[in-house]
């Protein structure tokens, strides 16, 4: 596979930031009770993560080890102050409804990790690639949770913008998916399909090579 492709495809399953690396979740459980929130979370998450990787990148070399974090979280300060502005200027219902999450996006563990990781180590073009895979892997997970929560718990689709939708009648509503319990039941049945998926291809991989070996063998 051309590396570059890997590249960016890499947060969606193999390091999903969310379903494999179990970073960032206390934001992700905390936004996601609505598909609106969800994916309004992660465009943003995604937008400070690329920027973010994008100038950690070009100034890669002139950073001192010794100061590389202070430097690193007045970057990301920075967009994810650029993120609130605009929310609040602009979506004034996904600003008031992501509340506190918005500027805790600085500590986020997906984005310092990434461009330490990644971007203070790799060319401008491979911390672009990496940066919107793991955003949009991100964003991919918080957009599922938030769907089957906000169906299940609250009956509604696109609750907050004039698309809403009621599904299912109040009466047949389960209001754990409200709460942070439903958050984690969520993630976790969308974790273990991911591993239960992984485990399927592995085992698909190790017949073949078998077969192949037994093939070559006779």
């Amino acid at each position: 596979m051309n590396n570059k492709l890997k590249t960016f495809i890499n947060g969606f399953l193999r390091e999903n930031p969310l379903l494999v690396l179990n970073i960032g979740l206390c934001s992700s459980l905390g936004v996601t009770t609505s598909i609106f929130n969800g994916i309004g979370m992660g465009i943003g998450m995604t937008f400070v993560l690329v920027m973010s990787e994008i100038v950690i990148s070009i100034f890669r070399k002139l950073i001192p080890s010794a100061i590389r974090l202070p430097v690193f979280i007045t970057v990301i300060a920075a967009f994810t102050t650029i993120v609130q502005l605009v929310l609040n200027a602009y979506v004034e219902s996904l600003y008031n409804a992501l509340g506190v999450f918005i500027p805790l996006i600085v500590v986020n563990c997906i984005i310092m990790g990434r461009v330490e990781a990644f971007a203070s180590k790799n060319k401008v073009g491979d911390s672009i690639l990496d940066g919107l895979g793991m955003g949009i892997g991100y964003t991919i997970v918080l957009a599922a949770i938030s769907l089957i929560r906000e169906l299940l718990g609250g009956g509604t689709l696109f609750a907050g913008t004039a698309l809403k939708v009621d599904v299912i009648p109040e009466a047949f509503r389960i209001g754990i998916f409200n709460s942070a319990p439903g958050g984690f039941l969520v993630f976790g049945v969308l974790a273990a399909c991911l591993q239960a998926w992984k485990q399927h291809q592995k085992n698909k991989t190790d017949k073949t090579t078998l077969k192949e070996k037994v093939q070559q063998e006779v």
